[in-house]
């Protein structure tokens, strides 16, 4: 074995012990019977009410306080659009009233403040 192919080896072995796999968390299963979906390690779960939907927020497991966060939920349905304010409805939630969600929704909420980011979160209603 050459000088070079001896570097060459080391410098790979040394690469492969220095990296870092990624373990994507995956969405959560739903708790509330909605969508779950996952934006910045936090899981989103969108469950339609009699009057808007409620998110919950769930971080590693654990319900992630909404307080300070707020933002605007979109819903595309049969080519109609509907935009309603999310607001702090408790401890993990944020509601939004006078929109209907049902199958085949396409949901999109764009929310201010978590974990001080703008995060946004699609939800394709089943």
């Amino acid at each position: 074995m050459t000088t070079k192919q001896l570097i060459q080896i080391a410098a790979l072995t040394l690469c492969a012990l220095s990296l870092n796999p990624a373990m994507a968390h995956g969405a959560g299963k739903a708790r509330h019977g909605g969508v779950v979906q996952v934006a910045h390690d936090v899981n989103f779960e969108l469950v339609a009410t009699a009057d808007g939907v409620i998110i919950y927020l769930v971080d590693h497991d654990q319900p992630m306080p909404s307080k300070g966060i707020a933002g605007k939920l979109t819903v595309l349905q049969g080519g109609k659009k509907t935009e309603a304010d999310l607001k702090e409805a408790g401890d993990n939630q944020l509601k939004a009233t006078g929109v209907t969600v049902s199958k085949g929704a396409k949901v999109v909420a764009v929310l201010n403040n978590v974990e001080g980011k703008t995060v946004t979160v699609r939800f394709s209603v089943k």
